[in-house]
């Protein structure tokens, strides 16, 4: 179990060793944030470490503030197969979120998407942690959503639905199958080309257990295949395939 205290409960708040940095290039925090743009899930490992070591040395306001730290911290966290230096690197992203907002950048719901998307995947390991941190995770994707919308394919719609999807339901917790489906199927309908919201859509259906829903998680889950297979998602292709590998497992051993 993790055992040090940030602001949000049960995260780790020692840092990732970033390993040989040393062919890094030359560059400023100014710099930085003037190409933060091209920094992206298609980007080189090697590439969005160089940026994090740049923004931990910095102490400019105008670089700490924007959702940059926190996006950047959640690329590297989610191609990171070490389960705690991804779970390090995770809360990492919610510090930087977390600093933004005390700056001043509650309006942005960037900030309030990464830091829910990087304490998500701090705690999803850690039932009692996870548990811990429910009613944060909700609050900030509810930011998200209301300021944000349409940030990274609907993703705060993505997000909110899959947490209510699986999140444990009242009284225990905060999980509601109905309004999982009603964000899914918003997310699915507003932003049809990424492919985890076909995928959450599906688990969604399947979760209620009624069989004329059949027909449509298979058709959700196989143009989500399709999009994943055939589109450019960088690296974040490898462990969205084991996502759906996972649920084909569950429809392939499951009947109703």
């Amino acid at each position: 179990m993790l055992l040090f205290l940030m602001s949000c409960a049960g995260l780790p708040r020692d840092h990732v060793q970033l390993g040989q940095l040393s062919d890094c290039p030359k560059q400023t925090s100014a710099m930085l944030v003037a190409k933060q743009c091209q920094l992206s899930t298609l980007s080189d490992t090697h590439t969005l470490a160089c940026a994090l070591a740049v923004l931990r040395d910095t102490q400019n306001p105008t670089v700490r503030c924007p959702s940059l730290g926190s996006r950047l911290c959640l690329y590297l966290a989610e191609r990171e197969t070490n389960q705690e230096k991804r779970e390090k690197l995770a809360a990492e992203g919610v510090g930087f979120a977390e600093a933004a907002l005390a700056q001043g950048a509650s309006g942005d719901g960037e900030v309030h998407y990464y830091l829910a998307a990087n304490l998500g995947l701090a705690v999803r390991e850690h039932f009692t942690v996870a548990m811990q941190n429910l009613s944060r995770l909700e609050d900030e994707m509810k930011q998200a959503l209301a300021l944000s919308p349409d940030i990274d394919d609907g993703g705060p719609l993505r997000l909110l639905g899959a947490l209510y999807l699986k999140a444990p339901a009242w009284p225990n917790g905060i999980g509601d199958g109905d309004k999982a489906l009603e964000l899914l199927k918003k997310a699915v309908t507003e932003h049809p080309g990424h492919p985890l919201n076909h995928l959450f859509y599906a688990q969604a259906l399947w979760s209620e257990g009624d069989e004329a829903n059949l027909p449509q998680v298979k058709a959700e889950f196989a143009l989500g295949q399709k999009l994943l297979a055939e589109g450019n998602w960088g690296y974040s292709k490898e462990p969205w395939k084991k996502e759906f590998d996972e649920f084909q497992e569950e429809l392939g051993e499951a009947s109703y």
